[in-house]
């Protein structure tokens, strides 16, 4: 059955819609937590140290936020394969272009395609940036999260790299999270423009947030 749900068009998308919005929401928490360094070393290094502890003593040092980890991975790859699939079935099906484009959904499909590329070439970077110190400038200190971000947005290229990653997230989450309402049932004629307002609302606090961090390092209000 498993397979069946999944070799369909429909199964597809709601893994697709699924893993976006588990994804969302851990956004939404890694927001919220990112923000902590406008208190302060102390408040964030604390936060980040105590994302290592949740659950203790019932779970082990670090087991939840490696679960959480687990999460993620397992959703960016259902996500990434499931759009890919679905991408090629789509141009398999029509190979020649309309007649007539209809209005908006090639943009939005553009954006979609280009956005995801770059945000998983943006994952890899900031991974290796600031959780393996890989590529990370001035010296990865390991345990010190406040100063490792004020290194890398200390940069000209940290910032470019992250605020337009940003941008392309914002544009993700904006037609990403109509579509998966529509594809989970949520969505209807009448709740059309409450949908896509939700969307659009996410999609600037989002962005908005995420762009905070450098912009507080570039401004001397993070140091």
């Amino acid at each position: 059955m498993a397979r069946t749900v999944w070799d369909s068009s429909v199964g597809k998308k709601t893994v697709m819609a699924v893993s976006g919005l588990i994804m969302l929401l851990y956004l939404v928490a890694h927001m919220i937590g990112n923000l902590k360094i406008y208190f302060g070393a102390g408040e964030f290094n604390h936060y980040a140290h105590w994302l290592r502890t949740v659950g203790e003593p019932f779970m082990h040092y670090e087991w939840t936020l490696w679960i959480v980890r687990v999460v993620l991975v397992l959703a960016v790859v259902a996500h990434a394969t499931s759009a890919y699939q679905l991408s090629r079935r789509d141009i398999k099906a029509r190979p020649s272009k309309y007649a007539h484009k209809k209005r908006g959904a090639s943009y939005a499909t553009r954006t979609m395609r280009w956005g995801g590329i770059i945000l998983g070439l943006f994952i890899v970077w900031h991974l290796l940036d600031l959780t393996t110190g890989t590529v990370h400038p001035g010296g990865f200190q390991e345990g010190h999260p406040y100063q490792n971000i004020v290194d890398t947005f200390s940069t000209w290229y940290g910032n470019v790299v992250y605020i337009v990653a940003m941008l392309a997230l914002g544009l993700h989450i904006r037609h990403g999270f109509w579509s998966a309402a529509q594809t989970l049932g949520a969505g209807s004629r009448t709740r059309e423009r409450a949908l896509k307002t939700v969307a659009n609302v996410l999609a600037l606090l989002l962005t908005a947030g995420f762009v905070a961090v450098p912009v507080g390092v570039m401004t001397g209000v993070v140091s």
